[in-house]
């Protein structure tokens, strides 16, 4: 029988992020040397990558950084809670996101193509989920720029890392302004940034379904298109950023605490790992 301790599993464990029986397996075969034992993981890993395709990638992490007027985000999934917070994971993430900011690339595409070590970022991403033991992924990524940029995570749950991240920037020097709307964004989720936004279908089509609703409460006829109106407004203060109540002083639009800041918002970037 192989000599290692409850001990040497759960560091292992950590180093890998691999499952118990799995670590023990490998701590067997490998005679207790844990080096050994973590080659055999990922190549075992390597095997199963094609078993793993299928699987259902819900939990990860969003990570983001701010640089020279730039900010980048990246959204890196796994199958469990478990993997989405063990250390080899998380370094994985920064890994993706430090290669997202240093090639320029804007989309994930572009991010999966970039030579890493000598091979293309997607291998890397094969080879992490081999080590893991679950299928890995990334998602998407974000690039914005600005005179100001704020990156916000957010974690939903103490133990796990942030499920939650916001790119946002404006025009001009106000990185406490930019923050308080950045997180906000975290908050109020909104869909976009100004009405414009918006298409002419999506608003027409809100504002018939008002119009029914308002028909099928049996409002008067007289009153029907300032309540239409006014419920198309509320579906602007819900969707549209500059539009919605500033989470800090509801008093306010967003708009409004960004124009009395003297700034002007560029755009802004949302993402809730599994969303």
């Amino acid at each position: 029988m192989a000599n290692y301790t409850a001990a040497d599993i759960k560091a292992l464990r950590e180093r890998t992020g691999a499952g118990m029986m799995d670590v023990k397996k490998a701590l067997d075969e490998a005679d207790g040397n844990a080096d050994k034992a973590m080659e055999l993981i990922r190549i075992k890993g390597l095997k199963g990558a094609t078993k793993r395709e299928g699987r259902s990638t819900a939990e990860g992490l969003v990570a983001a950084a701010v640089e020279g007027g730039v900010g980048v985000m990246v959204e890196v999934n796994c199958e469990t809670d478990f993997v989405a917070k063990a250390a080899p994971f998380i370094e994985f993430a920064n890994k993706v996101l430090a290669t997202a900011i240093s090639s320029g690339v804007s989309d994930v595409e572009g991010l999966l193509a970039v030579d890493v070590d000598g091979k293309p970022m997607s291998e890397v991403v094969i080879e992490a989920g081999a080590l893991l033991g679950e299928k890995v992924a990334v998602r998407r990524m974000a690039r914005v720029e600005g005179a100001t940029v704020d990156a916000y995570l957010h974690k939903t749950s103490k133990d796990l890392p942030a499920q939650v991240g916001v790119l946002f920037a404006i025009d001009g020097e106000n990185q406490e302004v930019a923050h308080d709307v950045a997180v906000h964004i975290a908050a109020m989720s909104p869909s976009v940034m100004t009405r414009d936004e918006i298409s002419a279908e999506v608003v027409e089509n809100e504002r018939r379904i008002a119009a029914e609703t308002a028909q099928a409460e049996g409002k008067p006829e007289a009153a029907m298109t300032k309540i239409v109106e006014g419920r198309l407004t509320g579906f602007f203060k819900e969707s549209v950023l500059v539009d919605q109540s500033f989470a800090k002083d509801a008093k306010k639009s967003v708009g409004t605490v960004l124009s009395e800041a003297s700034v002007k918002p560029v755009a802004f970037a949302r993402f809730r790992v599994g969303a």
